[in-house]
């Protein structure tokens, strides 16, 4: 460990984190910025509930759609990343911004979905280009970027808190944020001292990925976490609306819910780097799996302990995101990061979209109380995962 330590000595490391952080968190703000005024769009389209959680689920396709494209065309391993991530920001930017002119559901699904799209090349590119200036604190710096994308998600909850905040700021303060987050990157971002090779296009290079055991078993934990991300993410801001909470403080509580998983993901990266990433994981999934079958029982009684639950699941159901990432790039060959990268979020996403729509089905069959629980299925399957993966890797 300690030669590793001293081979991330660029002086130039952390402020290339902050910049990449930074920008991170200001283009990862399309996310749900459709999802902080659904309530609004529900009004006024007389939406469904479901209608409703397909504001979200949009975004999960496009980013799919988005990922799978990337990863057969080898594009994060192919396109310099920082060119790929400034030019993906600018487009999510035009594509939200093209929520201000929907005048019906179908065309603000088809921005969503565009919107979505254009992230596949912000979120995955990012943590391929800090790997490039950590080796020994990789846990710590890429749990910094995926803590920054989070605080980025939940900043429409924040904006739409303000009084009076509808659709038009929130949805203008997002796509300008990412136009910075895309000016940042594109003038201020050079690849650091351990460049991942790059390497020519190959049908072949995710079947390579596929076939290799540690990456299955990386993902296998990586699914169960994701079964549980979005659904809890965008849906817990409507159970604490659904609770009594008042709107204004609804929406900074769901913020507050969203941004802790900065402070966990930052958490995550030192704890992975200093007790093993395996051991990260396990932690946190089964603390968050515990939340999703415990927030139920505070709903309409008592405030103060949803508090406190909330909090605490949004700390831990993101803090070991990113070490899943790490586990990647750490199992398959160099050149094939970026691609390898790119594969496992667009799965994981794609498994998102059934979590996300199972939640407001079963809170309209067995009430809010109950809604969540099913969601502690994928933090115990994933735990499994990794726990053979630590075996095989002596952890």
């Amino acid at each position: 460990m300690t030669s590793d330590i001293h081979r991330d000595t660029h002086p130039d490391r952390w402020r290339t984190l902050v910049l990449l952080a930074t920008a991170e968190l200001l283009g990862m703000s399309l996310w749900f910025a459709a999802s902080a005024v659904s309530a609004q769009y529900q009004a006024r389209w007389h939406l469904s509930p479901s209608e409703t959680g397909w504001l979200t689920t949009v975004v999960q396709v496009g980013f799919v759609a988005g990922t799978a494209t990337s990863a057969l065309l080898n594009l994060a391993d192919v396109v310099p990343s920082r060119r790929l991530f400034a030019l993906s920001a600018v487009v999510g930017a035009a594509a939200n911004a093209g929520l201000l002119a929907a005048d019906a559901y179908a065309a603000a699904l088809l921005c969503r979905f565009l919107t979505g799209v254009a992230l596949a090349g912000v979120y995955p590119p990012a943590m391929k280009m800090i790997a490039t200036w950590f080796r020994a604190r990789r846990g710590l710096a890429v749990g910094t970027i995926v803590g920054a994308l989070t605080i980025g998600k939940a900043t429409p909850y924040l904006v739409h808190a303000f009084p009076g905040a509808g659709i038009r700021p929130v949805v203008a303060a997002t796509s300008a944020a990412a136009l910075v987050g895309a000016l940042l990157v594109g003038v201020g971002y050079r690849d650091g001292p351990y460049p991942f090779p790059p390497r020519p296009f190959s049908w072949g290079l995710v079947g390579t990925i596929v076939r290799d055991r540690p990456w299955r078993l990386a993902m296998g934990g990586y699914l169960g976490h994701m079964w549980e991300l979005y659904a809890a993410w965008t849906w817990l801001p409507v159970f604490i609306a659904a609770s009594g909470f008042a709107a204004g403080r609804a929406s900074a509580l769901a913020f507050a819910a969203l941004a802790v998983g900065g402070l966990g993901c930052v958490w995550g990266g030192l704890a992975a780097d200093r007790r093993g990433r395996e051991w990260l994981v396990v932690v946190s999934m089964a603390a968050s799996g515990a939340c999703a079958m415990l927030i139920g029982l505070t709903f309409a009684r008592s405030a103060g302990a949803l508090v406190v639950v909330a909090l605490a699941w949004g700390f831990f159901v993101i803090a070991d995101s990113a070490q899943f990432s790490v586990l990647v790039t750490e199992s398959v060959p160099p050149h094939a990061v970026g691609t390898a990268l790119t594969v496992q979020t667009s799965i994981g996403f794609l498994l998102t979209m059934v979590s996300i729509q199972l939640v407001p089905l079963l809170a309209a069959r067995v009430g809010w109380r109950w809604a969540f629980v099913f969601l502690a299925v994928g933090p115990a399957l994933g735990i499994a995962s990794i726990r053979r993966l630590a075996r095989s890797r002596g952890a």
